[in-house]
């Protein structure tokens, strides 16, 4: 089982990104995969989720309205597209991943959000910075 994010870059403040994350060695189905941000010296935090088994998609307050999250299924990839990207989004972006097949999507994502400490399979990340 691995999860490879890439897309990250350097752009300047009001541009836009599109992150990818890529499965190998399982499929997506009945799976929320979620994005996280960490930036130096502070926490890990979710910013969006998408569940495959209802097609529901979750965005964080602080990147609601200018956040798009997708799912290609013959690609195996999730998207997380982000337009007018603001200094503060400057962090490392990570994805993971959480079988829903035994307990609710959107109850799986609120505890990948509330305690990402608890997920064992990350991804090596991929640097997103903007400059001002």
């Amino acid at each position: 089982v691995q999860l490879v994010e890439s897309g990250g870059g350097l752009v300047q403040a009001g541009g836009s990104l599109t992150l990818s994350c890529t499965a190998s060695g399982f499929r997506f189905d009945n799976y929320a995969i979620a994005w996280f941000r960490q930036a130096p010296g502070k926490e890990r935090e979710g910013v969006s989720a998408i569940t495959t088994a209802d097609g529901a998609r979750y965005y964080k307050d602080f990147v609601k309205g200018r956040s798009t999250i997708s799912i290609d299924d013959a690609r195996n990839t999730v998207y997380l597209q982000m337009d007018n990207l603001k200094s503060e989004d400057t962090a490392v972006y990570y994805c993971a991943a959480e079988t829903t097949t035994r307990r609710d999507p959107a109850i799986t994502v609120g505890t990948m959000f509330r305690a990402p400490h608890a997920i064992t399979s990350w991804g090596q990340g991929t640097q997103v910075t903007v400059s001002s």
